[in-house]
């Protein structure tokens, strides 16, 4: 069988007769949240019948969440194989009222997807890597990571999000998938995120940053770079020995952005690696000529790591000196930190409690 979130609008035309009916399905997935086709009751009944036999609407169900004090929801998701995956949910903007109680400013968020099962990055701060790469997520399960979250939190279809591939994996390693789910995202007929909404990050791979590029999908640009010299960026991140720091800034050089917007930089500190005003000057310098933001992490310890979280004075010095030699810098207020926050933990964390219980069963 199929999974239907697979398919660009056009793709499903040409799979149904009349082609009418792909744009009625489409409405019905990202706009009504159905679940099942029985719930398309403007599609004949034996339609729904042969749709049953030849695609599924689920490709992916959630089995865990965990929700934070400052409202950030992360979720472990498992897909048709049984493999799992994480997402979570930001919330950027509270909803605002005015005395009367009607809404002045509705809720922001973000949502940020996972596109790979597992990574083969193997960068030395993250747990996704550590057991290495799966697969590839398909379209359509990088598609429902969205549709479900959304769905879970009531959130209406007219209120859009932004999405950011930053999730388990990394997304140029799948570029194929991620480019048609950023496709299949900003169908007007569908969930309509534009891509100006949709930022890939990656971890520097710069051929296909360039094929990105070439693609001219309209979406936004970030990059982990986390270090400033070629050795500590190897030690941080292997992917460095294949494509050096250099490299990654002459593919972003010419990468299309926006004259509105800026290729997003992100940069997690950690304590007395990265965080002195040593590397901020060296920063400043290589972003020289780049229409850069620069995005300052507080690293977020996790069981078994060997870095730790900066001081925040070392932070707050780090932004100004940014800043003061005219770099656009923020430093993100650090969400989920009473949940499994960092990339990989929940579902590292379900695997050890997996593991105890097979333990305990086999005794």
């Amino acid at each position: 069988m199929k999974n239907l979130l697979d398919f660009t609008l056009d793709e499903l035309k040409d799979q149904l007769s009349p082609p009418f009916r792909a744009k009625q399905i489409f409405e019905w997935l990202y706009k009504k949240n159905a679940t099942s086709f029985d719930e398309m009751l403007n599609l004949p009944k034996d339609l729904r019948a042969n749709l049953v036999q030849e695609f599924y609407l689920d490709p992916l169900k959630c089995v865990k969440f965990e929700r934070s004090a400052d409202g950030s929801i992360k979720y472990l998701f498992e897909l048709k194989d049984g493999l799992r995956i994480e997402s979570v949910l930001l919330p950027m903007k509270e909803e605002l009222n005015d005395e009367n109680g009607e809404v002045t400013r509705h809720a922001r968020y973000t949502i940020c997807v996972s596109s790979q099962v597992g990574c083969r990055m193997g960068c030395s701060f993250c747990l996704t890597g550590k057991s290495g790469l799966t697969r590839n997520l398909t379209p359509g399960e990088i598609v429902g990571q969205i549709l479900c979250i959304k769905r879970e939190n009531k959130i209406p279809y007219e209120r859009r999000v932004n999405v950011v591939y930053m999730g388990m994996g990394e997304p140029l390693d799948n570029l194929e998938n991620v480019s048609k789910a950023i496709k299949i995202l900003k169908e007007n007929d569908g969930l309509a995120i534009t891509p100006r909404r949709q930022t890939v990050s990656t971890s520097g791979l710069g051929s296909q940053i360039k094929k990105l590029g070439e693609m001219d999908l309209g979406v936004l640009l970030a990059i982990s770079l986390h270090a400033v010299t070629n050795e500590l960026r190897s030690k941080l991140m292997p992917i460095n020995n294949a494509y050096k720091i250099e490299s990654v800034m002459e593919a972003v050089r010419g990468f299309p952005i926006d004259m509105r917007k800026r290729v997003m930089f992100e940069y997690l500190v950690i304590k007395d690696m990265n965080d002195g005003i040593k590397d901020a000057k060296k920063l400043v310098s290589l972003l020289h000529g780049i229409k850069a933001k620069v995005n300052l992490i507080y690293f977020n310890p996790h069981e078994g790591s060997e870095y730790g979280r900066p001081n925040t004075a070392d932070m707050e010095a780090f932004q100004t000196y940014l800043r003061d030699h005219g770099v656009t810098c923020t430093i993100r207020q650090s969400k989920g930190l009473d949940i499994s926050a960092a990339c990989g933990q929940l579902k590292e964390r379900d695997n050890q409690m997996s593991g105890k219980t097979l333990a305990k069963t086999a005794k």
